[in-house]
């Protein structure tokens, strides 16, 4: 799937080892689909993985112990009776894989939003909700990305999503639910749920009260392929808020979501055999904040 936006997650050294695991946890469409190791970065050598999840794409990497995954970005996982018969099975069956070395955060059982639903930290500690879905909804993709604020930033969920939906200009609001009075610890009109659609990704948000030690890090981070550098300008100056953060295409936004904004093209330059190749394309954009595509063409053609 050629997809626009791509979620990123950044491992110590277990990046190839945990895609591995995810293909084997939710079955049909997954898919390691190309495995690059990078030489003399800062972390070292760095193992790049893309692989596909019930066909959502997905990248991973190893480059050290810097960011840890808490669940203030989780992934939604649908399981729809109306698309598999045997959706009740497979939930079960991806929820016993994902528990394996794993933390309940919240037990797999009915709930009065969902006949079955489960939330899990797994042995890599990447938070995964998993739902049966209402077949008489509106059809989302299997596999959602989950913002939760919480902290400095509980109550910013609604905020966000409306600063989403006017940066990317092909977007749409789904479902946008808030709490009402006596739901403590959120306060009335913070949000309970809400979905949208950024291009081609859907996402969904919501706010958390009470006391959590978290925040949004780079160990999750969303990349968005951009086909040309006006492109990449724009999403970069809508985007970034912390300069400090600004490094290889990374960026962060107001509310601490880490985004990376890189050419399309940047794909088969990091796809390559040729190893001089990658070495050049490499040491030239480890030297940039923003990228710039006609100095990662020059890096790739030798020039």
């Amino acid at each position: 799937m050629n997809q626009k936006i791509v979620s990123h997650l950044w491992f110590n050294k277990e990046a190839k080892e945990a895609a591995e695991f995810y293909v084997s946890a939710f079955g049909e469409g997954s898919t390691i689909k190309n495995v690059t190791t990078i030489h003399d970065t800062p972390s070292g050598d760095c193992d790049i993985v893309s692989f596909e999840l019930k066909k959502i794409p997905f990248m991973a990497i190893s480059a050290g112990p810097y960011f840890k995954f808490n669940p203030s970005v989780s992934f939604m996982v649908n399981f729809d009776p109306s698309q598999d018969e045997s959706a009740v099975q497979s939930i079960d069956k991806a929820w016993e894989k994902l528990s394996e070395g794993g933390t309940v955060l919240m037990p797999i059982q009915e709930y009065p939003f969902s006949k079955r639903y489960g939330w899990i930290k797994d042995k890599y500690g990447l938070s995964w909700q998993l739902i049966l879905t209402n077949a008489k909804g509106e059809e989302r993709p299997e596999i959602v990305p989950s913002l939760l604020f919480v902290g400095d930033k509980l109550g910013k969920a609604e905020e966000a999503v409306n600063f989403y939906l006017s940066v990317f200009k092909d977007s749409k609001l789904g479902t946008m639910v808030k709490y009402g009075t006596g739901q403590e610890p959120n306060k009335e009109g913070a949000v309970m749920f809400s979905d949208f659609k950024l291009l081609d990704m859907w996402f969904s948000a919501m706010d958390g009260g009470g006391e959590h030690a978290f925040k949004f890090n780079e160990a999750v981070s969303f990349i968005v392929k951009c086909e040309d550098q006006a492109e990449i300008d724009y999403y970069w100056e809508k985007l970034s808020a912390v300069p400090e953060s600004e490094q290889c295409g990374w960026l962060k936004d107001k509310f601490g979501v880490s985004w990376q904004i890189v050419p399309r093209a940047m794909d088969a330059m990091m796809a390559t055999d040729d190893k001089e190749k990658l070495a050049r394309v490499t040491k030239s954009f480890l030297a940039m904040k923003r990228f710039d595509i006609a100095k990662l063409k020059e890096a790739a053609d030798g020039k």
